[in-house]
């Protein structure tokens, strides 16, 4: 645990003196009794109001991949908060705590929305941000939440999950309640998706009249877009593998959808 939180302020060190007008600053808030730490990260350098991401972690917590998408966002003209789903910061260094986790937020919706929703209203007050113009994206655990959000209903224009699971724990939506456009960019070979779980999001999003893409990268399977995902996955004895070119191409469908769903 130690080593993934020290991997990840030395990335945020390295990452603000490559580009110096890109700031990373620690935002300590609340959900209810719980403290949350998360992270907001905008180019200082912007005129005018950006549009905002709440950018929602893998099971591992916040870590250094999380940082550097963040950053990212950043140069590409947005303002991208880093959602604390745990609370306290908290990361794992092994499966089954980051399960453990993860599940916790899982398995209460209620918790997930109001976790989401935190994170969400310190992003739209941020000085930087206007509050009309909200997207979210999310990676694996973090992706089912960015979609169960827009199944809820959330107020996001545009929502994109990479690589998520689809174990989706809200009910499914009513004609014209999900006001998010959506973007899924999987693995085609994610053993962690099952076909039966992309049938029942189409099948749930078709009968609310919802705004929605999915796009498989073949031969990619889970975390693709995480460059230590390959050592994780052979540590651990799990699929889990860095896949370059499904990593560009599915970033580039990223950048397209939310310039032009929150670009205005």
């Amino acid at each position: 645990m130690r080593t993934i939180m020290a991997a990840a302020f030395c990335a945020l060190v390295m990452t603000t003196s490559a580009h110096a007008t890109i700031k990373e600053e620690p935002v300590t808030y609340q959900d209810g009794t719980t403290t949350m730490k998360g992270f907001i990260v905008y180019d200082d350098a912007s005129q005018g109001k950006l549009p905002g991401i709440v950018l929602v972690h893998e099971w591992w917590g916040i870590t250094k991949h999380m940082h550097d998408e963040a950053q990212k966002f950043a140069q590409q003209g947005y303002t991208a908060f880093i959602a604390d789903m745990y609370g306290d910061g908290k990361v794992a260094d092994n499966p089954n705590d980051a399960g453990a986790l993860a599940t916790l937020v899982m398995k209460d919706p209620k918790v997930m929305e109001g976790r989401f929703n935190a994170a969400q209203a310190q992003l739209s007050k941020h000085s930087s941000v206007d509050p009309a113009r909200i997207g979210a994206v999310g990676y694996c655990f973090g992706g089912a939440v960015v979609l169960n959000m827009a199944r809820a209903g959330a107020d996001l224009d545009a929502v994109a999950g990479f690589h998520a699971t689809l174990g989706l724990n809200t009910p499914a939506p009513a004609l014209g309640t999900v006001k998010a456009k959506i973007l899924v960019l999987n693995g085609a070979d994610d053993p962690f998706v099952k076909r039966e779980e992309y049938e029942a999001l189409k099948r749930d999003f078709d009968a609310a009249k919802a705004e929605y893409r999915v796009i498989e990268y073949p031969g990619a399977v889970h975390a693709f877009t995480n460059p230590e995902a390959t050592e994780l996955g052979q540590k651990f004895n799990l699929p889990l593998r860095y896949d370059a070119q499904a990593d560009r191409e599915a970033k580039a469908e990223a950048l397209k959808f939310f310039n032009g769903s929150l670009q205005k």
